[in-house]
């Protein structure tokens, strides 16, 4: 069963303030801003966040995964390289949802062991958990949430549900097939 949370009308309206917050922070800045984001879940809040940013912007992505269904696996497996090197950029790391935070720490690090003049992060959306089972905290968030589990605009369950415009929490309806959705 599929319980709304928040509609495309209002992540959008939060997506248009942080890229105003963002473009604030970043437009001292001489080189443009490398936004990479982390797929598959991040691609929607990417680009429309992204279109809310008013500064010179290269792009680029990774793709990794820490999830097997429903459940972290207790590792980030990174799937591939930056089209450039992150040294001496200025990054803005994109993930759809900040749980434990292993994947965005792994990456983060990662970015700053390969020389990036700094990374700041921003999650679509910051799962509410106890401050000892986070590993690390995102610079920006839209939307903080309660520990349940969610799909639509990008975040998936079993690749299901991510082109649903707004955010859902998935509960178990025990028929063990997707529900029927009407756009």
């Amino acid at each position: 069963m599929l319980v709304p949370l928040f509609t495309s009308e209002i992540i959008a309206e939060r997506v248009a303030v942080l890229g105003k917050e963002i473009t604030e922070t970043y437009q001292s800045e001489s080189v443009p801003l490398t936004v990479v984001s982390i797929l598959t879940g991040s691609i929607f809040f990417s680009v429309d966040l992204v279109r809310q940013i008013r500064l010179h912007v290269k792009m680029d992505a990774i793709l990794a995964q820490s999830y097997v269904h429903h459940a972290s696996s207790g590792e980030v497996l990174i799937k591939n390289k930056l089209k450039e090197s992150p040294a001496g950029a200025n990054i803005l790391l994109l993930d759809d949802i900040l749980d434990t935070g292993l994947t965005l720490k792994t990456i983060q690090s990662s970015l700053l062991e390969q020389g990036a003049a700094s990374v700041k992060t921003c999650v679509l959306l910051d799962k509410e958990l106890p401050p000892e089972k986070k590993m690390t905290h995102a610079d920006w968030f839209a939307f903080r949430i309660p520990p349940k589990y969610v799909v639509g605009y990008g975040l998936d369950s079993d690749e299901l549900y991510r082109n649903l415009p707004g955010i859902y929490e998935l509960q178990d309806d025990d028929s063990g097939k997707p529900e029927d959705f009407v756009f």
